[in-house]
């Protein structure tokens, strides 16, 4: 599985219509895009851990799109919709990371998921 991975900060004193303009291209494209297996948005917990790192910029919201396989994620980010939004966020957003990761369920063989190669 591959997850598409945005960490954003929206630009201070974002108007109502262009957050508004923002959140509809993402519902269009999620609507719109069938390669899409799941599309989270969500809001940053500030009640982490002990063991939390600190010194980082903060980004207090996340998109999070999964696709089966590589080819999903770039027919996604070859789709109309998605320069659309891609132009949405940009007018929207002060600052972002943005990652593609390749997953594996935990419970399975993570070889050459976290480095050395694990044992079968």
């Amino acid at each position: 599985m591959i997850l598409h991975l945005v960490l954003y900060r929206p630009r201070p004193g974002l108007g109502a219509d262009a957050a508004d303009g923002f959140l509809a291209s993402l519902r269009a494209t999620r609507d719109a895009v069938p390669e899409i297996r799941a599309f989270w948005v969500g809001r940053r917990l500030t009640d982490g851990p002990a063991y939390k790192m600190t010194g980082f910029p903060d980004y207090p919201f996340v998109a999070v799109v999964a696709f089966d396989d590589r080819e999903g994620l770039v027919r996604y980010l070859q789709h109309p919709l998605h320069a659309t939004l891609g132009h949405h966020f940009n007018s929207t957003a002060e600052s972002a990371l943005i990652y593609d990761f390749e997953v594996a369920d935990a419970a399975g063989n993570l070889g050459g998921m976290i480095g050395a190669a694990e044992s079968a």
